[in-house]
């Protein structure tokens, strides 16, 4: 990439600008998506469910939103490394490992967050969802639903949690130019390599690119709003 301003490489429509940026979104909306799959789930499950020990796991929970991103990346990349146990799909250094990395630090935040939401529901509406005799996959169900225009807010600090990773991603993805680099590890690079004023360009790109999602997340969170009454 030339040595200009992110402004101007973003005017002039640059190849490899674009393709970081294309990149940067898809894996961190894949990641988003995978983690709300397995996150939304396991948190309303959480929520409404009484085991031994439920306490010691959400307070597990609530810690795993804090993993430090290059624990993350190390124990990833000791899974999917030759020797490791998912060596065999010769995932390591691809967009894949960078997913998988940003899944598991994305998906502890969706789930933390939707038992707090789905909790606050069930006592919200423990009574009518007793006397309608619905059973625990029900429950969940209609408490998700129910609670469908709040888990924006988890989606979005999880979108938020994975574009603004390096760490992680570096280590399994190995920033490789036109093949792994984000916009994220792109701004490491350029920092260590002095580029300050194309570093700032990028962090100035990302960080309009968070904005947009959350302001187009947010204005369909209110039009789905409006239209449910």
């Amino acid at each position: 990439m030339p040595h200009q301003s992110a402004l101007q490489l973003v005017l002039s429509g640059d190849p490899a600008l674009f393709a970081i940026v294309r990149l940067s979104l898809h894996v961190s909306l894949s990641a988003v998506v995978l983690a709300a799959l397995i996150g939304i789930p396991l948190g309303a499950w959480i929520a409404l469910t009484r085991f031994p020990g439920r306490q010691g796991v959400i307070v597990l929970l609530n810690a795993l939103m804090g993993l430090p991103p290059v624990v993350v990346g190390l124990a990833v990349y000791l899974a999917l490394s030759r020797s490791g146990p998912l060596g065999a799909f010769g995932l390591l250094f691809t967009p894949g490992a960078m997913i998988i990395a940003q899944t598991v630090l994305v998906t502890p935040i969706i789930a933390a967050l939707t038992r707090q939401t789905v909790e606050d529901l069930w006592l919200e509406y423990h009574d009518e969802l007793t006397a309608m005799n619905l059973g625990p996959i029900g429950r969940v169900v209609a408490l998700i639903w129910d609670a469908r225009f709040s888990l924006v807010t988890a989606l979005l600090a999880g979108f938020g949690r994975a574009a603004a990773e390096v760490g992680a991603i570096i280590i399994v993805g190995g920033n490789i130019e036109g093949f792994t680099r984000t916009m994220t590890t792109a701004i490491a690079l350029e920092t260590s390599k002095g580029d300050l004023p194309l570093a700032v360009g990028l962090g100035l790109v990302l960080i309009s690119i968070v904005i947009a999602v959350n302001a187009l997340a947010w204005s369909v969170r209110r039009a789905g709003e409006r239209l449910a009454g």
